[in-house]
């Protein structure tokens, strides 16, 4: 019998090579589900009705490939998410940079990759803000796949329903209310540059003293997460930190990280 469904066998393998080679992004066929739902969403947004042009479609035209990837990926987050990692940030991390890497005042550099709408660098960017010594300054790059996201991001507006685990004091110092909700104040606005990143490509940065890159890789095969790894790598400054989702691994990859357990979180380091 043939496959009349939405997105039969033959148009999903299709699909899902296509966004593999151009987002390192694994749809196995128990996210099937997924994938048809988000693509028959993007067909009614462009009133669309053939998955094989579509396909065509964006193979042909970048811009709306850049649109597809950002439609069928997923975006969780929120402000102060995983909090044992902040407490390593602040309380390990921070202490490390300043005391016995850098040693004199500087700039501590970090990349938020997969920022999504804008909570874990904002996050970041607030605790720095208040907890390192007036001598020192930070930069944080925050990219994502999602044009979308990056432009909630960008305007720094969120509602109430948003800035649940904000601590009070971080609300009142670091947000303005506005109408329905709050909006980031400019100073820390300031710190943070949003930019369109695939991170299946090599990103041309270097010298990231911390890399956050958490809950990221598990869409991607142990090839793709092996490749992401290694560019991080690349980017990053000699004595330097990497956070992934709590519920990654590197184990078993080949990566030049090593592990580091703290008190309060365990992450990775490039210490050479």
């Amino acid at each position: 019998m043939a496959d009349t469904s939405f997105l039969n066998d033959a148009n999903f393998e299709l699909y899902r090579a296509l966004i593999y080679a151009e987002s390192g992004i694994t749809f196995t066929p128990t996210d099937r589900s997924i994938l048809e739902s988000r693509l028959k969403e993007r067909l009614r947004e462009k009133g669309l009705t053939d998955v094989k042009a579509y396909l065509e479609k964006i193979k042909a035209d970048k811009e709306e490939l850049k649109g597809f990837l950002d439609s069928i990926t997923t975006n969780l987050t929120r402000f102060f998410r995983n909090q044992a990692q902040f407490d390593a940030l602040e309380k390990y991390v921070i202490p490390e940079l300043i005391n016995n890497i850098k040693k004199v005042p500087g700039t501590i550099r970090l990349w938020s990759a997969g920022c999504s709408t804008g909570e874990e660098p904002y996050t970041i960017a607030m605790m720095l803000s208040d907890i390192l010594p007036k001598t020192w300054n930070f930069d944080i790059l925050a990219s994502d796949i999602s044009l979308k996201c990056l432009m909630t991001a960008k305007e720094g507006f969120y509602p109430e329903s948003r800035i649940v685990g904000i601590p009070d004091d971080y609300l009142k110092k670091y947000f303005d209310k506005v109408d329905g909700g709050y909006k980031i104040n400019p100073t820390i606005q300031s710190k943070v540059k949003f930019d369109y990143h695939n991170l299946k490509n090599e990103s041309g940065q270097r010298n990231f003293d911390i890399v956050f890159c958490r809950n990221v890789i598990i869409y991607f095969d142990e090839i793709a997460q092996t490749e992401v790894m290694n560019r991080f790598w690349d980017a990053m400054a000699s004595k330097s930190f990497l956070f992934i989702g709590h519920s990654e691994s590197l184990f078993g990859m080949n990566t030049k990280f090593e592990f580091l357990k703290t008190e309060w979180a365990t992450l990775y380091c490039k210490n050479v």
